[in-house]
């Protein structure tokens, strides 16, 4: 059965923000033409929703008229040339050791890369223990999710045969004629964060136009009264000859979340990509700079700034028919997590000059600090999750991302906010090292907690599962670059040696489903974000600071790094 990223329930949340869906669309329709054929696709069976009740006009208003312009170019040897670090670093003199455990780390994606090609081709994920291929349904009949997600990472860590491998796979059999249900967010974040890294590190056409192509098939989701998308979309139920119509595309909501809500990670976590579809497409409404320039995004904003906050908190459902919240759950974890670090990243990513975004993150930063840190009798500071006022002590493996957000937001807060929020980082950090090392294999559960006598263990059967997760790693990179403390090294090499002990199998790594036992059980998934994420981080960790500089990249929610935008390349 699949382990989703978020609490098993829900599809996995990690991120938002979305984009002005009539003018994109024809934008990205154009650029999309341009970069190779739009795809035909039969209709599908569900009940289409029509802007959310009816017909209801879209947030963004009326369809822009069709402009006459000279075909956009964007001048991908200007972006390279404006990098300030070569992509994958100078390399100078370095430490054996370091350099001998980055090849180690290098030799573990190669592993999982070469027993997914053999078994699992063009499949979702591998599964290793059966030597055969997993679709899921999470990705409306896309397949190739591993190779999507590995592309960046192996052109990173220089293995060249096996990127021309991944490159040729999406040049002649990464179909995008395709017909299924699609979790707006995890396509978005994987397939189109994933072909925009591989664009952004190679100048391959080939990248770009699958990015627009399947960014022009997310659009009909965000056709509602609010324009704040749904999560689901028919990537196949759209009719070209109304691409302006809010009727075209099918869209609804999870039928797991309360009274029809969108998820606050998923539609607050489109903001990076979408920006980039608009640079790479030459659309006006995101790629020039004016305040008019991000409508889309804007709105989405707008409808968060206009609603009431209890406490200043945001929580994870809202109605995307009346622009209410549904419930007050708020979660650092799954179903927020990721809306807070797209705020962060959005701003570095306007090389500092969106303002909104680092004022809604300090805002939301302030108010989690208040009402959701708290410290344990042990001395662990954690991050809980809010229920009506009501405090629940616990801490998902999904919310572990945090002390890397945390010490990315200090790195530009004033100089005597800078060591306070630096401290909290590694305070969270600490704390999430802690529930790997109190667990027999090394590795972290899905969630632990800090009641009954216990802290930073899971205390249920249902949570005390690892599926190769990479957000603990995550602020351990983070932190490594942000203060050179080698303990942070030395813990992701304990999570190094822990994978290779209790994950690594035969043909390829799997999660196992009690991280307290030393024999583990494992659940047959070598999931497509070990290779996007968990080894991308671990190999930084033991890298340079100038490879995938963090003055010229920001990683989205599925690790992929797209560039800080320090100025416009149309040709």
């Amino acid at each position: 059965t699949d382990l989703p990223r978020s609490p098993p329930a829900a599809a996995e949340p990690r991120h938002a923000s979305p984009a002005a869906p009539r003018r994109l669309r024809e934008k990205l329709r154009t650029a999309a033409r341009m970069a190779g054929p739009p795809a035909h696709t039969a209709p599908g069976s569900r009940q289409q929703v029509q802007g959310g009740e009816g017909r209801a006009e879209t947030a963004t208003g009326a369809p822009a008229a069709r402009e006459t312009r000279a075909p956009f170019r964007f001048d991908y040897q200007r972006f390279r040339q404006s990098l300030r670090h070569p992509v994958r670093g100078r390399r100078p003199g370095e430490d054996p050791e370091t350099r001998a455990r980055r090849m180690k780390i290098k030799e573990m994606m190669k592993f999982a890369w070469d027993n997914y090609k053999q078994y699992a081709l063009g499949k979702n994920e591998l599964r290793p223990l059966t030597k055969n291929g997993h679709i899921g349904n999470m990705f409306g009949g896309l397949r190739g999710a591993t190779v999507v997600d590995a592309l960046d990472t192996l052109y990173i860590m220089e293995l060249e045969e096996e990127f021309q491998e991944a490159k040729k796979w999406v040049e002649k059999s990464f179909d995008l004629n395709v017909n299924g249900e699609a979790s707006l967010f995890e396509v978005n974040i994987r397939y189109i964060g994933g072909l925009l890294a591989a664009y952004y590190l190679t100048g391959e056409e080939v990248f770009k136009s699958k990015a627009l192509e399947l960014g022009e098939k997310l659009l009909p989701a965000f056709n509602t009264p609010t324009g704040i998308p749904r999560g689901v979309i028919n990537l196949g139920r759209q009719d070209t000859r109304s691409l302006f119509s809010p009727c075209s595309g099918m869209s609804w909501s999870w039928g797991w979340a309360s009274a029809g809500s969108s998820i606050l990670a998923e539609f607050g976590t489109l903001h990076l990509e979408f920006l980039h579809l608009s640079e790479l497409s030459g659309n006006p409404v995101f790629a020039e700079k004016a305040s008019t320039s991000q409508l889309g995004v804007m709105n989405i904003r707008k409808v968060l700034n206009r609603v009431e906050k209890p406490q200043g908190l945001y929580p994870n459902f809202l109605s995307p028919v009346t622009g209410n919240w549904v419930q007050h759950h708020v979660s650092i974890g799954g179903l927020g997590d990721s809306f807070y670090e797209y705020l962060i990243k959005s701003w570095l990513m306007s090389d500092k000059k969106d303002s909104e975004a680092k004022k809604m993150y300090d805002d939301a930063l302030e108010a989690i600090e208040k009402h959701l840190v708290r410290k344990s009798a042990g001395g662990l500071t954690y991050i809980a999750e809010w229920r009506g006022g009501i405090l629940d002590h616990k801490m998902g493996h999904l919310a572990c991302f945090s002390g890397g957000m945390i010490a990315l937001g200090a790195e530009h807060a004033g100089e005597e906010r800078k060591q306070h929020y630096m401290n909290l980082a590694a305070e969270i950090t600490n704390t999430c090292h802690e529930s790997y090392a109190r667990s027999d294999t090394k590795l972290g559960p899905e969630a632990f907690r800090f009641d009954a006598g216990s802290e930073a263990m899971a205390t249920r059967l249902s949570e005390r599962y690892y599926i190769l997760r990479p957000e603990v790693v995550e602020s351990y990179m983070y932190m490594w670059r942000l203060t050179h403390d080698p303990k942070y090294r030395q813990w992701g090499w304990e999570v190094v040696k822990a994978l290779e002990k209790h994950c690594r199998v035969e043909a390829g790594f799997s999660g196992i489903r009690d991280v307290y036992t030393t024999t583990p059980s494992h659940d047959n998934m070598q999931q497509s974000f070990f290779l996007a994420e968990t080894l991308k981080y671990l190999y930084l960790l033991f890298c340079e600071d100038d490879v995938l500089s963090l003055d010229d990249w920001v990683f989205n929610t599925e690790a992929h790094p797209l560039p800080v935008n320090h100025t416009n390349f149309k040709a």
